[in-house]
């Protein structure tokens, strides 16, 4: 059963041509994109896409009457010269994905208003003054919060009685790494669960830290937030299938990859979110009053074909709260 489908949100991305450079109009606004994954990524094809969708619902038609400048920085790489590259090309407003790259964008301009998404405590990395009032010209919406985390470990242990150890896999240079490792950590301790930290930076540190912490039983996998374990969300969900390890995720899309579960927010309707915050600006708001946005509602996804190769049973309550079941 399938009563909200991840794919759906999907199904209008191939109608979207990857662009890399700005979408000329013949005359018009100009916004600017800065995000922290490939250009080729196919999630941030479909972010792009939803961001494009809002903003023509809103009447700002890419190639008609605004400019969509696009840059990427995946994992970070170059962030600040292409920050620098977007700023000099003075947009009116800029949305800038990952904290890396919202720092990176603060850095060059103290003026040009900037919208953020898919980052966590704009407050604690200096972005903003307050959600309710950012202050300067950077506003936008958070995706995560701390306690999320309790909610990850709650679920391994709900599909896996037996659970001692849990593995936090992420990688340690991303900024948020301290944040979600903090909030895990004391939630592990909460239930009595060792928390085990796999801090990687590449493919193959995720797969010798993997294959090592397998080989001690009753093991389960967290994988929050995190630009590198996204992009080897692939081969993280084939070392868990591999060691039978029952791993909760992030993202929904790794559910729909053949990761056992995920729990968060949906990625693409925050695209959709942020035009309403580009909109805004363009019409005349100033960032400084554009309360920032954060998570009202978390959906869950349970893979059952997964579940079953790894051996587990989801329990009916569980089944039951999930927003997409994949059988």
């Amino acid at each position: 059963m399938r009563r909200r489908s991840f794919l759906g949100a999907l199904g209008g991305v191939a109608a979207w041509p990857l662009v890399s450079r700005a979408q000329q109009p013949a005359a018009g606004r100009r916004i600017g994109v800065l995000v922290g994954l490939a250009e080729d990524d196919p999630n941030m094809v479909a972010r792009l896409a939803a961001l494009r969708e809002g903003l023509s619902k809103r009447g700002w038609v890419a190639g008609r009457n605004v400019l969509i400048d696009y840059r990427y920085a995946p994992a970070g790489a170059r962030a600040q010269d292409l920050a620098d590259e977007l700023v000099a090309t003075q947009p009116e407003v800029i949305l800038a994905h990952t904290v890396t790259v919202a720092l990176a964008l603060q850095k060059s301009t103290r003026t040009i208003p900037i919208v953020f998404v898919s980052l966590s405590d704009p407050v604690g990395f200096g972005l903003i003054a307050s959600l309710a009032r950012p202050g300067g010209n950077v506003t936008g919406l958070t995706t995560f919060e701390p306690g999320i985390a309790g909610k990850w470990l709650s679920m391994l242990k709900d599909v896996a009685p037996q659970l001692k150890r849990a593995a936090f896999v992420a990688n340690p240079d991303i900024r948020t790494y301290d944040f979600y490792l903090g909030a895990t950590r004391s939630a592990a301790t909460a239930i009595g669960i060792d928390l085990v930290q796999l801090p990687v930076k590449n493919a193959t540190e995720i797969k010798w830290s993997i294959d090592d912490f397998a080989r001690v039983p009753d093991g389960g996998l967290i994988v929050p937030p995190d630009v590198l374990t996204a992009t080897h969300g692939d081969l993280i969900i084939a070392l868990a299938a591999q060691h039978r390890q029952p791993a909760v995720y992030a993202f929904g899309y790794l559910v729909s990859a053949g990761g056992l579960m995920s729990y968060g927010t949906d990625r693409v309707d925050e695209m959709r979110q942020a035009a309403a915050y580009i909109d805004r600006i363009l019409r005349g708001d100033k960032p400084a009053d554009l309360p920032v946005q954060t998570p009202t509602r978390f959906e869950t996804a349970i893979n059952l074909k997964t579940a079953k190769a790894l051996g587990v049973t989801i329990p009916p309550g569980l089944l039951l709260a999930a927003d997409e079941v994949i059988e």
